[in-house]
């Protein structure tokens, strides 16, 4: 099983940036997406930006012109530049590789290879 290992977080300023690598362990099999997720204490999981294959990187509104998502297909790296950071982007960030089922056009968080999440914290 290939295995993703997010870096890169830390403790940070509000204005500062930080750049999370995903370096993922192999090949993975039929991916067909590349995301980052994260998850501040006591709220859900949300989404904050995702690369499909053939598609173009999308964002979450409270994202929109700070982050950028980014891979290196040849390091097996996705990435994820933040920048202002603002203490509202305090959360654990998980990389995430969206795989399909043979013959299947699903392609979500079911089946999915996730991360063990690293920790950003923003200072005000």
């Amino acid at each position: 099983q290939v295995q993703l290992v997010e870096s890169g977080g830390g403790s940070v300023q509000a204005g500062g940036s930080l750049k999370l690598p995903c370096a993922a362990s192999g090949y993975i099999l039929r991916r067909c997406g590349m995301v980052w997720y994260r998850q501040a204490p006591g709220k859900a999981r949300d989404l904050v930006s995702e690369i499909r294959s053939g598609g173009t990187p999308r964002y979450a509104d409270s994202v929109k012109g700070r982050f950028t998502i980014s891979q290196d297909n040849a390091k097996n790296t996705l990435y994820l530049q933040m920048n202002s950071l603002k203490t509202e982007d305090t959360a654990v960030y998980y990389c995430a590789a969206y795989t399909r089922q043979s013959g299947s056009t699903y392609c979500g968080t079911d089946d999915a290879i996730w991360g063990q999440g690293t920790q950003v914290t923003v200072s005000s």
